[in-house]
Parts: C-alpha cells; structure tokens; sequence
C-alpha cells in the first residue's frame, strides 16, 4: 500500500516534531533571540547557536537531550530571495541536539522515523547523502533503515562535512533529500533543485578541528540537527515553493490585495517581489519584535535594508502610498501563536516601520530627481554631439556616449553609466527595472554590465564582511575549556577575594608566567570583578601578592566575559605572575561606588520617562561608566526641557526619598509577572535576578547596584538628542560626578560674568544684545566690502580687453568674499555690452573664489560661463559652475590663481579671437 505525505499545517509541523522528540526524552527549548550571545555574529543564524557554550565544553547541558523551533535570520544570498523556491532571508529551523547522549545510529533511526511514520513521507522519494568517509553511516542507512545502497550519495566535505570555522568542534553530517519526481529514475543529481530537496540535515559533531587541520575526537559525540520548516511545510501542502505555504502566503496575499493585483494571474517578475515582501516582512516583524532598531550600522543596518527592499518592491508592483504596516499585520497574526512577542511588541513593530517607510518614501523621491537630472545631462549631451566633432573635449561622468556608426545624420548613442544606475539602486534603493522603463522613454538606454560589476563588486564586500559562526572567538580558552572551570563571580557581595590563576595570556597565546611589563588576559577560578555587560563597563583594579606590598602586583583596567570565562585585561607592573598562584584580587571601590551610582540612575530614568514622556518607551542601549551615564531609549519625538525638568526633578525625589534596594533571584516567569522590566540586548535564563526598588523601578539586571537610592546623591541631565530615526539619547551624571559637572559650569559662569560685568541671571540677555549687534556689525560690513567690490571693478572698466566684437577683463580683486565677486562680475558684464568678465580672489588665506559672467553673444561662440569656470578651478585645486551665462567656483591651492588666470585669458582670447 503506498503513502502519501500528511497534510498538515506550518503550526502541525513545528508541534509536530517538537512533540515527537519532547516524549522521546529531549526537552523543548524556547527560540533564542535574534540577537545572539556571541558577539561574533550579527544575528542568529542557526538552531545550535544557543548551544555553542555546551558543545565547546565551556558549560553543562541542563538536559542531555533537547529540542527547539528557532527562528533565523541569513543575508549573505539576499538577492536570491523570491527569485528561487526555497531560499529565505527569515525561516525557522527545527532541531534536535544531543550532548554527549545518543549519537548516529539513533539520529538516524529518529530522523527517518519521524519523516516516514510521523509525517508519512514515502520511501520511495526519499535519497540520503553521506560524507563520502563515513562508512558507519552509510551502513546504518543501507543496513538498518534498508535504504538501497543507489540511494544513498556519498559527497565531499564541501556539502557533507559540517565545520562553523577554521578550527572548533565539527563532524560528518547527513542530509534527507525528498525527490519531486521519483519516475524520471535513479539517475541522481542531488544538484537538480527541480527535483530535489534537503529537508532534515543530521550533523555527527565528533571532531575538533586545529589550526593546522588536525581532526581529534571530542570527549562527547554530539548530534545538532536541523529541519527547515518551510521546506517541509513545501512537500506537506504539496505547493510548488516555499513563498505559497500557509506560513508565508497569507503575507503575500495581504501585499497583492493592496496592490491590486492577483498572484496566481501574476508575471514571474510580480512575483518575485510579492515573494521579497511575504519574507523580508517576516524577517522585520521578527527584529523589531526581538528589540532590533533600524540604524546604519549592524543588525541594525540589516532591518533597515530589508525594509527598503519591501518598500522598493511595493513600487515595483504598483503600491504608490505606505502600506508595510497593513502588511505587517498579517506577519504578526501568523506567528502570535509560536511567538508571542510579535503581539506584545506589535505597536513597536508599527512605529518603527510607519517611520522607516515614510523616512525611504522621501529617499526614493530625491533618486527619482536624481534620475531626472541625469536623463537631461544625457539628453543636453546628445545635442552637443551634433554639433561636435568626434571625440568632443567634455567628458561626462554619469553618461556615456559612442557613436552609432552611422551617416553624418546619426545620432550618438547615450547611455546612463551602470555606477550610476547601481547608486540610484544602492544609495536611493531606485530599481534599476525603474531607471531603465523611465530611461527608455527619452531613447535612453542603461549600461547594464556595468550596473552587475558595480552589484558583483558590492556582493563581494558584503560577503567579505558577513560573519559565520565561529565558535572559536577566543581560541586559546576553548582549547582549556575542557580542563578548567568556569571563574565564579562573587563581586555583588565582596570588594575582594582571594582566587587562583588558571589561564594567563600573553597576545592571545596561553603561557605559563609573564613577568613585569608584560599586558596580560587571565582567567581565575573565582573574581570580584563585574564584566562589561548590560551596558555597565568592567571593573578596575589589583591583582596582588605578598603580605608587605613588594609581591607582585597587575593593575586590570578591563574586565569581559567569554562564555562562563571573566578574563581580566591588565599589565603586570610587579613581580613575576604564574599560573595557579594564588593571588588577591581587589577592585577599585571608589570607581565601583561611581558606577554603582549610575547603573542605578539608568533604572530610575526609564521608569522616569515612562511616568512623564510614554508608557511605551524601552530602552534601546546604555553605557553605564564611573564618570557619567548614556541612556538610549525609543521614542518618535524629541523630550522637551519642560519634560527633562520633570524627569530630573522626579529622579532626585526618589533619590531623597532614600528607597531601599530589594534584590532576588526568581523564575523569569514569575519577574514578568511582577511587572520586571527587561534590559535591551540581555540574555535570561529560567532563573533571573530582579532588581526592585518598591514602587520605583523593578528590572531583570545582573549589574552591581547601590543598596538605598540616597546613595546616589544628586542627578543632572547633561543632555537630550536623537541618536537615529525613532532613537532617542540621555546622557547624564550622578553623585560626585555632579559636583564636578557643576563646578566646571560656575567656573565658566563666574568668568563670563567677570568680562561682561553682569550678574549670572543678565548674563543670557547680555549674549543675546551682543549677538544682534555682531550680526548688524556683519551686514554693514558685507555691504561695505560690496561696495569696494564695485568700486575696484569700476577701475576695470577702462583696462577692458578689445577682440573684435567683444571686450574681456580677466582680473584679481584681493580678498573680496564670494557674493561681492560675484556682484562684482555681473556688473561689469552689464557695463560691457558683449563681454567675458572672469574675477578672482582670495577671501581666506586658503581659499581661491572665481565667478565667470558671459554675455549671450559669447554663449553663442560656444563658451559657457559654468564649463569654463570649472575647468579653470580645477588648476587651484577646485571645482564649480553654474549657468551659461554666470557661474562661480572654488579653489584651495592659491599658489596656481596667477597660472589659472593666465590660462582664463588665453581660452578667451582663442574662443572669441
């Protein structure tokens, strides 16, 4: 009796194989964030990154056996999105792990289980592949699942042999394929993506890779699987592509309904941007849920890109107005139920996405202008090419021009360059379809191998800069990983401790002393200093020895956290350190005292500008240091002063009203349901620490605090500015830092009042009457050097040079500024008649001003005032122009003014001799 594949939902398929491996012993996890713990990647990219400290050694599984739907987010093959049927930018990977449990044999038996019994997978359109060594899998393939041996594909390392970097834990891997077409026979190319697809990939972590590519076995056998999702969903629903699943395609829907339009009756081009917004969607939704904000730079960079291309498409199909929240919307309804955040956050996901549309709508008109000012240079400089001979002298660089190889009469063929066409793309997000449908209409054609060496040349970059996984960040730890322990903290309770060495490094390599004057990274096996973390930078101070003070001595300026490792960042200034002495380590109590201070303000501002400013504000960074305090919070408009006062004013009542810290330990759960607010970018396990102070503020912190808020003593905003689109920035000072603040500003008031002679509160409206008169000063004064513009130039007049019909002076008016020369230059063109006046001068020491003024008459010998002042600025270092008959340029090589005058002249002299 023959099989059919389940029918069954994207929701039925996560729950599914959750299920399926949660009764056989594996416990289900919850999705990490987007935004990883290793801070070697941008973003998470894969089901076993959570995992990375238990696979190095450098943690303890809470279960030997687990399971987890993880969402996912990968950018290094962007372009191929919609384009192909299964590659995405935002997909879910379903995974089972093994630590040090089951390996191979049972992997396999699971893996086939769950794909012919549990979701009814055929056999018969089933084909493995196997590392092309693993002689151990091909058998339990062919002999215990019974697989024929012609459908079982041995392959190479580059598809079958799974490594996150060049060194690290990896191992042989597994692929289940699932074949289209099982009638066109056993000829198997697993290449033929038309008739087969990798749904379920079993990698055997059983290695550890070296620098020199050595493999030796780990100490536990590992197994780190993954299901894509959507493509089983894909051979479920029995759809030709991933994008026409129940988990994208109501998104797609929702996009072709706005437009207008229906995706079935579609061409391949509207549907591959139907395609780009169904998933770029899901991938925004997911960022802005997990905390992501749009910005130029990192993950940040990520979203902001993603939503220009759904805006960008949204063009493309016809969409004029804004819609990525309305579509957005049916992003959230469809994963609410696996991912709550996405509801919770919904009025963020909108904000951030009306903002980001509205703020791109204005970019694609300014490239739509753009475009426009290109296509009439084109079509300008097609006309001049009438009239020129062959090989004309301007060149041009935003278009090409050739001849046609034509007649006399033939037209030149004008092309807009390919860079340009890929910065109205890249810069503006213009689609080059559009430049081209716009460029054709005015006869104008798109130089479109150049437009792909610009993309390819930007591919490549990206590529350069994309970040795998590399669960080797700090090398030298984890080859120790498995033979020390992790350091434990004890700095919330004691200012120093006693602690044994356990790793010192010297330049990154392990050591066993380092002697004074050597920088040093150790590790101890306990510490009472923080690392940098949640904002709050690492603590400073001494490691020690000797009862006298003449042992040895490091000072550590920076402390940071690797995995469960405080490594301490520090100069041996004394002795000699070994490893496993036993030292003290003692930490900078008057800076820890400072920072204390701040991190605890930083608590009280949130809670602060959700009373007075928005509820719904969240923090969206924070740098907490012993001099000051920076708090990023999200926010769609500036905090006015009067709300800054309220703040500051509510802040310092708390800190007088001396509220007591209540720190506990609790189940994340538990907090929530306290009211806990999250830090931004923090990672929390199942159980939390809660930093509460009643009525105040409650936060999930592991940053060091003060005990009572009137330890803080005082509190000032130093100031208030947006940071990004939709980002705001406090910056601010507590306690001691206080007093220094202020004592710099009465210094600075005293001394003012000292030179104007007027009290502190006259101070304002003597600044403000002093500026009034400044600026009357500066207007008389430009009128003045106007004027001696004028009066210089009239001295001109009379030493006018006669050719033919026409008179020019080309001459240096000392240091006139700009605006006079020019004044200047119209003048005397107007005086002349038919004239070419081009004026000079130096208004800065290192600044040249020119200004050409032609008569109509020399525009029709061919001479243009704007060409011809650029041209003459370029021998000072410059560049400039204008209209034909008056332009004006710069320069910053003054040395070149009397060569450029002379060469000024002499064009004149042959254009109109």
């Amino acid at each position: 009796m023959s099989i059919s594949p389940k029918c069954l939902s994207g929701s039925e398929i996560r729950q599914t194989f959750l299920d399926f491996y949660a009764h056989r012993g594996h416990k289900i996890l919850p999705s990490a964030s987007l935004v990883p713990e290793d801070p070697t990647v941008l973003l998470t990219i894969a089901g076993m990154l959570q995992f990375k400290p238990i696979f190095l050694g450098q943690r303890t599984a809470e279960s030997p056996r687990a399971t987890t739907s993880q969402k996912c987010i990968r950018t290094n093959d962007i372009e191929n999105v919609g384009r192909t049927a299964r590659h995405h930018t935002f997909f879910e990977m379903l995974g089972n792990f093994s630590f040090g449990d089951y390996f191979k044999k049972q992997a396999i038996a699971w893996a086939w289980e769950l794909s012919t019994e549990v979701f009814g997978l055929p056999a018969s359109n089933l084909v493995v592949s196997v590392f092309r060594e693993d002689d151990e899998a091909f058998a339990i393939w062919r002999d215990e699942i019974g697989i024929p041996g012609d459908r079982i594909q041995r392959m190479g390392e580059a598809d079958n042999f799974w490594q996150s970097g060049p060194t690290g834990p990896c191992g042989p891997c597994s692929e289940i394929y699932y074949d289209f077409h099982p009638e066109r026979g056993d000829n198997i190319d697993l290449e033929d993506d038309s008739r087969f697809i990798e749904f379920y990939n079993l990698v055997f972590m059983q290695y550890n890779k070296d620098a020199e590519g050595n493999l030796t076995p780990l100490q536990n056998q590992n197994i780190d699987t993954g299901m894509g999702l959507e493509r089983m969903a894909q051979i479920l629903q029995k759809v030709p592509n991933n994008y026409e699943t129940d988990l994208i395609f109501p998104i797609v829907q929702s996009a072709a309904e706005i437009a207008g339009i229906d995706y079935h009756n579609s061409d391949e081009k509207v549907k591959v941007s139907l395609k780009v917004i169904g998933d770029h969607i899901r991938a925004v939704v997911h960022m802005i849920a997990d905390e992501i904000r749009a910005s130029n730079v990192g993950r940040g960079y990520i979203l902001r890109r993603l939503i220009r291309r759904v805006v960008r498409h949204g063009r493309l199909i016809g969409i004029q107005g804004e819609f990525t929240v309305r579509v957005a919307e049916s992003a959230i309804a469809l994963s609410e139920a696996a991912y709550p955040n996405v509801r919770s956050r919904e009025a963020q996901i909108k904000a951030e996405l009306a903002r980001e549309e509205a703020q791109f709508l204005k970019t694609l008109e300014r490239g739509e202008k753009l475009l426009e000012e290109i296509i009439k240079k084109a079509l300008v400089e097609q006309a001049s090419c009438l009239l020129l001979s062959q090989g004309g002298q301007d060149a041009r660089p935003t278009v090409e021009i050739s001849g046609s190889g034509g007649g006399q009469d033939a037209r030149p063929t004008v092309e807009i360059s390919g860079q340009d066409a890929f910065t109205l793309y890249d810069t503006y997000g213009f689609p080059l379809e559009l430049t081209q449908e716009i460029a054709e209409e005015q006869g104008i054609t798109v130089d479109l191998d150049g437009f792909e060496v610009a993309m390819k040349e930007q591919q490549t970059r990206a590529k350069e800069a994309h970040q795998t996984i590399d669960l080797t960040v700090q090398g030298s730890l984890d080859t120790l990983a498995e033979t020390i322990q992790k350091t434990e903290f004890v700095g919330y309770a004691e200012l120093s401790s006693l602690a044994e060495v356990t790793v010192i490094l010297v330049d990154g390599q392990p050591v066993e002393s380092a002697e004074a004057g050597t920088e040093v990274q150790i590790v101890l096996n306990q510490t009472p200093f923080y690392a940098e973390s949640g904002g709050q930078i690492g603590d400073r101070g001494y490691l020690k020895s000797g009862e006298n003070g003449d042992g040895l001595l490091v000072r550590v300026d920076d402390v940071k956290k690797e995995s469960d490792f405080f490594v301490h960042f520090g100069l041996v200034e004394r002795g000699t350190l070994k490893l496993s002495d036993k030292i003290t380590a003692k930490i900078d109590n008057s800076s820890r005292r400072r920072i204390q201070a701040n991190h605890t303000a930083t608590h009280l501002l949130q809670s602060a500008l959700r009373q007075i400013v928005d509820g719904s504000i969240s923090q969206a960074g924070s740098l907490v240091s012993a001099e000051r305090l920076r708090f990023d919070f999200n926010s769609p408009r500036a905090v006015t002063a009067e709300e800054l006062q309220k703040i500051e004013d509510l802040i310092n009542s708390w800190i007088a009203e001396a509220h007591a810290a209540e720190v506990a330990e609790m189940p994340i759960a538990q907090a929530r349901e306290k009211g806990a607010t999250a830090m931004f970018g923090e990672k929390y396990g199942d159980v939390v620490r809660v930093i509460d102070f009643p009525g105040v503020s409650m936060e999930l912190c592991g940053g060091t605090h003060v005990s009572n808020t009137a330890e803080i003593g005082l509190f000032k905003i130093v100031s208030e500015a947006g940071v990004a689109a939709g980002t705001r920035r406090i910056e601010a000072v507590s306690g001691q830092a206080v007093l220094d603040y202020l004592n710099v500003r009465d210094k600075v008031v005293r001394d003012l009042g000292d030179r104007f002679k007027a009290k502190p509160e006259e101070l304002p409206n003597r600044i403000t009457n002093l500026q009034n008169e400044l600026k009357d000063t500066q207007k008389q004064l430009a009128a003045v050097k106007s004027e001696l513009a004028i009066a210089k130039s009239d001295q001109l007049l009379n030493a006018a040079e006669d050719l033919g019909d026409f008179k020019i002076i080309v001459a240096q008016l000392g240091d006139v500024d700009t605006e006079a020369l020019k004044t200047a230059a119209e003048r005397l063109q107007q005086k002349l008649g038919n004239a070419a006046v081009v004026l000079a001068s130096i208004p800065e020491p290192d600044k040249v001003s020119l200004v050409a003024a032609f008569s109509p008459e020399v525009n029709k010998k061919g001479l243009q005032a704007g060409k011809f002042i650029g041209g003459i600025a370029q021998l000072c270092g410059g560049k400039g122009g204008g209209r034909p008959n008056l332009a004006q340029a710069g320069g910053r090589d003054v040395s070149k003014l009397p060569e450029a005058l002379e060469s000024a002249r002499s064009l004149l002299v042959e254009g109109l001799g």
